[in-house]
């Protein structure tokens, strides 16, 4: 985790030193980036026996609380965006702009077609589920060599330099509400919530459903701690549904930024918010929150080993 924030302060330095210099390769870089990175993570899943042998029986649990889980989140955050607004519009400053997350403020993109928000995220599962076919029939061990750790390095740096070398951006995120700073129990109580409720759709008890959701997309850590706890069935649906949000996630932000707010495509990412899905939710809900999916994700991330081994102690 170090590393990572190591890597995307040298991001932000190298920006702050370019700031004079137009650098249109960044953002073509941080697509193709991503789009390497759901390859990637396609061919993990479709090489892992494990994952592949679990889908019929074991998805549509996932898929259950995955669901559940996601909704209670998205619920969550927008009524804390909700009560954020009516602060604001109640107050006598005047609410800040909106960021598309591409430097324009949202009023000026609005005319954009939900299906331009969408064509990216089409693009995203078309190289996921190629990677998947890739590692399903061909015996290339992705995890075995590091380069997802290497790609996910690249990203951040990248993503470092688009915030380094806005110089408006500072400005704008002085002007966040600082209640912002409650979007992460806003996060972990409406998963946790809605997790608990998908234990009445499935032959699961409460306690295994909450200490799958409360992997928050975190899906090797979780599982690997439920694997010790609960043994290898549950942790494969912990599995699966951390893999499905983090794949929701990269899908859906744009959409779920339009629908529910900027928090509520911040709140759907969970602890991946810190890495994985943060240029995405930056371009869905706009570059100020960069600073809050960051806080967002990292303090997710430490609650997942003890969220997740407390509920599978009860």
């Amino acid at each position: 985790m170090f590393l990572i924030f190591a890597v995307i302060f040298g991001g932000i330095l190298s920006g702050c030193l370019f700031r004079g210099r137009r650098l249109g390769f960044v953002q073509p870089a941080i697509t193709a980036i991503i789009w390497l990175l759901l390859f990637l993570l396609g061919v993990e899943v479709g090489s892992d026996p494990e994952v592949v042998g679990g889908l019929a029986t074991l998805g549509v649990a996932a898929l259950a609380v995955f669901a559940c889980s996601v909704v209670g989140s998205i619920a969550a955050s927008w009524l804390l965006w909700r009560r954020i607004r009516r602060h604001r519009s109640a107050g006598t400053a005047k609410p800040q702009e909106e960021d598309d997350g591409d430097g324009r403020p949202a009023e000026e993109s609005s005319g954009q077609s939900m299906w331009t928000a969408l064509k990216g995220s089409l693009v995203i599962v078309a190289f996921f589920v190629a990677g998947s076919l890739v590692g399903l029939f061909t015996p290339f061990n992705v995890a075995g060599t590091g380069i997802s750790t290497w790609v996910l390095y690249a990203l951040m740096f990248c993503v470092g330099i688009t915030l380094g070398h806005d110089a408006s951006l500072a400005g704008r995120v002085r002007q966040l509400d600082p209640r912002l700073a409650l979007l992460p129990l806003a996060t972990a109580f409406g998963t946790l919530l809605g997790a608990a409720v998908s234990a009445l759709l499935l032959p699961w008890s409460v306690a295994d459903t909450l200490a799958v959701g409360a992997g928050f997309g975190y899906y090797s850590l979780s599982s690997i701690f439920i694997t010790d706890f609960r043994g290898p069935e549950l942790a494969t649906v912990a599995l699966l549904c951390n893999v499905m949000r983090e794949i929701f996630t990269l899908l859906a932000a744009p959409l779920v930024a339009r629908l529910f707010g900027p928090l509520a495509a911040v709140s759907i990412g969970g602890a991946t918010t810190f890495d994985t899905t943060l240029p995405i939710i930056t371009r869905a809900a706009g570059r100020p929150y960069a600073v809050v999916s960051i806080f967002h994700g990292c303090a997710l991330d430490f609650s997942v080993p003890f969220l997740v081994t407390f509920f599978c102690s009860l």
